[in-house]
């Protein structure tokens, strides 16, 4: 029998924004590490995410086994910014009484 063993690089790509998405897709790494550590079967990603391929999405979570620490770094970096941006937008819009100045403008219009 001949197998020929190929090896296939990561699905990981980064966007222009700098977060690591999976493949050609939209799917940022962020959000099948979160499914999976939620206990999602890759099986169950893909039915999440329909425009993930189960391969990529097996290579990715094998690369995170083998490369925690690293990914585990970048996923705080990157909660680390949300919860900047979110500060950011909230000194800007405060979400206090949102509810109440929706429901005036609404009223009015």
């Amino acid at each position: 029998m001949n197998i020929e063993i190929l090896t296939k690089p990561v699905p990981l790509r980064f966007d222009e924004a700098r977060v690591l998405r999976v493949g050609g897709t939209r799917v940022s790494l962020d959000s099948v590490l979160a499914a999976f550590h939620d206990g999602a079967t890759p099986e169950e990603i893909v039915h999440q995410y329909d425009v993930l391929s189960l391969a990529d999405v097996y290579a990715v979570i094998g690369y995170y086994l083998e490369n925690q620490l690293g990914i585990d770094a970048y996923l705080a970096a990157r909660r680390s910014q949300r919860e900047e941006l979110r500060q950011e937008i909230e000194a800007q819009h405060s979400p206090h009484g949102i509810r109440q100045r929706l429901l005036a403008r609404r009223q009015s219009a």
